[in-house]
C-alpha cells in the first residue's frame, strides 16, 4: 500500500466526524487481531475540551527532554495525515504511515467478515498510531482523546494515567446539553488502578461530576497545582510563570505556547511528568522546564512573523473564543482583519459576539469541509453591534486571505480563526505560495 493508497483508503470510510460512531467493541476487536500493540508501552491519555493538544504536546516535549521514547497520538491534522502520529517527536514517514495503515485494514477486513461491521475511520487510525509505536518501540504513548472519552477509540487502549483539561460545552450532540452530561462523558476514562490528574480550573458542576466518577472507581484524584504567578511576560503573548507543586518548584519558566489559558495547560504537563517520576520515569526538573519552553503546537495562538504578521488560533468553540479575544486584547494593540470561517454545528453567536468586536474588518469564508457554515448562516451570527460595512465574504479560503492582506496596514495583523479545518486550509495555502 503505498501512502496515496492508504489516503484514499481511510477517505473511502466517510468523513471522522459525519460518520463517528462512538463505541470501544470494535475499536477493542481491532487492537486484538493486532496483537493489542498498545501492551507494549506505557500510555497517558488526556481528555477535556479545551487544550488537550497543547497540554499532550507540552508533555511530550518534557519527556523527550528527559531522553524518553513517546508516542504522540492527535487530532485533528492541518495539513497531512502524518501530522497525528509521532515517535520521538518526528512525525511518521508517508511509507510507515502507508505500512501501518495497511496492517489495519487486513484486520479490518477481517473483522468485518467475522461481525459485519468494518471499524470506522478514526478507530482504524487510532489503531493505526498503536502499530507504529509499537513498531517504534516507544516506552510512552500519550493519547489525545478524539470525542468525549467514555466511547471514544483511544479509551480502549487502556493508559494508566488519565488527565482531564478543563471542561466546556462543545460537541453537544454527541455528548449532551448539559455540563454535567459533558462532564460525565470525559471522566468515564477514570476506572479503577488508575492515576488521575484534574485540571483545578475545573468548573464546579464539571468537578463535581469528575470527583464522583473518582469516588466511585477508589481513585485519589491528583488536582494541579494553583500556586502559579505570572511574573512577567514577552511582546509576542508568551508568559513568564513560577510554578509551585507539591514535589518541586519551577520559576521564571518562559512559555513557548502564548496566551494565559497555557498556564493550566502546563501545570498539568508538569503534574503527569512529576507522576511519572513517581512511577520510575527519570524526568528532572531541568526537562520539564526544557519542555515546557520549546513545545510546538501549530495552530494555536500561532504567529508568523511576515509584513503583516498573521495569528492562526483554532478557537472553534466559545472557551477558546475566550481565550483568543483575552489574548487580543492582551497582547494586540495594532488594527485586526479578522478572517472567520467555522462549523454550522458550533454556537456561532457567541464565539462572534467574542471575536468580532476586536476586528476592524471581517472577512467570512467557507473552509472545505461538509460541515463548514455557508455565508447565510455566518452572516446570521453577526452581532448587531458590528457595522454591516465591516463584514464581507470570500467564497474560498484563499480568496479570504488575498482580500485581507489587501485591507490590513503593514503594522495591522491578520488573524485567521474560526476552526482547525480553517487553519490547515490556510496553512496550506501560505505554504504553496
Amino acid at each position: 500500500m503505498t501512502f496515496a493508497e492508504a489516503i484514499h483508503y481511510l477517505q473511502g470510510l466517510g468523513h471522522e466526524t459525519l460518520t463517528i460512531k462512538l463505541g470501544l467493541t470494535n475499536t477493542e476487536r481491532l487492537l486484538d487481531a493486532l496483537g493489542n500493540p498498545q501492551r507494549s508501552f506505557d500510555g497517558v491519555q488526556i481528555a477535556g475540551t479545551n487544550g488537550k493538544g497543547s497540554t499532550s504536546a507540552m508533555l511530550d516535549a518534557i519527556c523527550r527532554a528527559a531522553g524518553i521514547n513517546t508516542g504522540l497520538y492527535t487530532s485533528p491534522h492541518l495539513i497531512s495525515y502524518t501530522e497525528r502520529i509521532r515517535t520521538g517527536g518526528w512525525e511518521i514517514s508517508e511509507e510507515d504511515f502507508a505500512a501501518c495503515v495497511g496492517e489495519v485494514r487486513t484486520a479490518a477486513l477481517r473483522i468485518k467478515t467475522e461481525s459485519g461491521a468494518l471499524p470506522t475511520f478514526f478507530e482504524q487510525l487510532t489503531a493505526a498510531a498503536l502499530v507504529a509505536f509499537r513498531a517504534a518501540e516507544v516506552r510512552l504513548a500519550i493519547l489525545e482523546t478524539g470525542l468525549g472519552g467514555r466511547l471514544d477509540s483511544t479509551t480502549a487502549a487502556h493508559a494508566e494515567t488519565i488527565a482531564i483539561t478543563p471542561v466546556s460545552f462543545d460537541h453537544e450532540e454527541y455528548l449532551g446539553d448539559t455540563l454535567a452530561a459533558i462532564a460525565a462523558e470525559k471522566a468515564a476514562v477514570i476506572r479503577p488502578g488508575v492515576a488521575a490528574i484534574i485540571a483545578s480550573s475545573q468548573p464546579d458542576e464539571a468537578r463535581e461530576v469528575i470527583t464522583a466518577r473518582c469516588r466511585e472507581c477508589d481513585v485519589t484524584p491528583r488536582f494541579t497545582t494553583r500556586d502559579l504567578k505570572v511574573v512577567g511576560t514577552c511582546r509576542d503573548g508568551r508568559l513568564l510563570v513560577d510554578f509551585a507543586t507539591s514535589q518541586d518548584v519551577y520559576q521564571n519558566v518562559r512559555l513557548s505556547l502564548r496566551g494565559r489559558h497555557q498556564m493550566e495547560n502546563a501545570s498539568i504537563a508538569i503534574e503527569i511528568a512529576e507522576h511519572l517520576r513517581d512511577k520510575g520515569f527519570t524526568i528532572s526538573r531541568e526537562a520539564t522546564v526544557e519542555g515546557l519552553e520549546t513545545a510546538v503546537h501549530p495552530g494555536r495562538l500561532e504567529l508568523l512573523p511576515i509584513t503583516p504578521p498573521i495569528l492562526l488560533d483554532g478557537a472553534h468553540n466559545v472557551a477558546g473564543a475566550r481565550a483568543l479575544r483575552a489574548y487580543l486584547e492582551e497582547f494586540i494593540r495594532s488594527p485586526i482583519t479578522l478572517v472567520f470561517g467555522a462549523m454550522r454545528d458550533k454556537d456561532l453567536a457567541t464565539i462572534s459576539a467574542l471575536l468580532f468586536p476586536a476586528a476592524r474588518k471581517i472577512i467570512l469564508t467557507r473552509p472545505d469541509s461538509p460541515r463548514a457554515a455557508d455565508r447565510d448562516t455566518l452572516e446570521r451570527a453577526v452581532p448587531l453591534s458590528v457595522p454591516s460595512s465591516a463584514i464581507s465574504f470570500a467564497p474560498t479560503v484563499i480568496e479570504a486571505i488575498a482580500r485581507a492582506r489587501e485591507a490590513t496596514p503593514t503594522d495591522g495583523l491578520i488573524c485567521i480563526t474560526g476552526s482547525l479545518y480553517l487553519i490547515g486550509e490556510a496553512k496550506e495555502v501560505m505554504s504553496n505560495e
